[in-house]
């Protein structure tokens, strides 16, 4: 099964994974910026997410094996790889299982160790709308809003809302897969996986995913990185600055 994509662009492939209950479109916007200057951007929506396919076998192994499948597919080789979050997680494993498909890898507020599991607001909010009731998006938020307070976040999540048929919303996410393996989104990239081509690793300076305390275990398992902070962001950095995060991913690749 191949993952499904949005391909903009053309030139040199430039592969991009979002987060948890993430989908490639959310990066359309930086996508073109990139395919400006000669990038073939591919969004991809990892499994379970997105337009992909649905499965409930969940873990960084079998994403790093998908997109291995998809660079297959679509003879993809010296690819530069941007993920965020578990995307990164999902890119830092594959570069560093396969280093003669990247050419280089960016990583987006994410570090390789082990994180605990902070969703469970989130996947129980989303588990608790009931689309026999929910007819439109406002009343999905609405409903949602009871478990997450913050509105850039229920706006984020609620990208995965779809009209199923006429009148009937649902969800493009896997949910009760993500549910059930929920615990595999915070493991750590095994001891001994390392990558020693050029690495960007970028974190917001509000967020607090990679702490000064992270720097060593990065350069352990990716010797030739650098760590780059981007002012006024949180952990959906290029979202929140997208103008400093494309400078900062621009002046890396060229």
């Amino acid at each position: 099964m191949t993952l499904h994509s949005n391909i903009i662009g053309e030139g040199k492939p430039f592969i991009i994974l979002h987060g948890f209950l993430g989908m490639g479109d959310n990066w359309k916007t930086l996508a073109r910026q990139f395919s400006e200057s000669n990038f073939e951007v591919h969004l991809v929506d990892q499994r379970n997410h997105g337009r992909s396919f649905h499965s409930d076998d969940f873990d960084y192994e079998l994403l790093a094996e998908d997109l291995k499948a998809y660079c297959q597919t679509n003879n993809l080789e010296d690819i530069v790889l941007l993920g965020h979050s578990m995307g990164g997680k999902t890119a830092m494993l594959f570069a560093a299982k396969y280093p003669e498909l990247v050419n280089k890898l960016i990583v987006a507020d994410i570090s390789p160790r082990y994180y605990p599991v902070h969703h469970d607001a989130i996947l129980e909010g989303l588990s608790q709308l009931d689309f026999s009731e929910i007819k439109t998006r406002g009343a999905a938020d609405k409903a949602l809003s009871n478990y997450v307070t913050d509105t850039g976040t229920r706006m984020f999540l609620l990208k995965n809302l779809y009209w199923v048929e006429k009148g009937q919303l649902g969800l493009r996410i896997n949910l009760k897969s993500l549910k059930e393996n929920v615990s595999e989104v915070g493991e750590a990239l095994p001891v001994h996986a390392t990558f020693n081509k050029d690495t960007l690793f970028l974190r917001g300076d509000r967020s607090e995913y990679i702490a000064q305390a992270d720097e060593a275990v990065i350069h352990r398992h990716f010797p030739n990185a650098k760590i780059i902070t981007i002012s006024n962001a949180g952990h959906w950095l290029h979202a929140e600055n997208p103008k400093d995060f494309y400078a900062a991913v621009m002046n890396f690749v060229s």
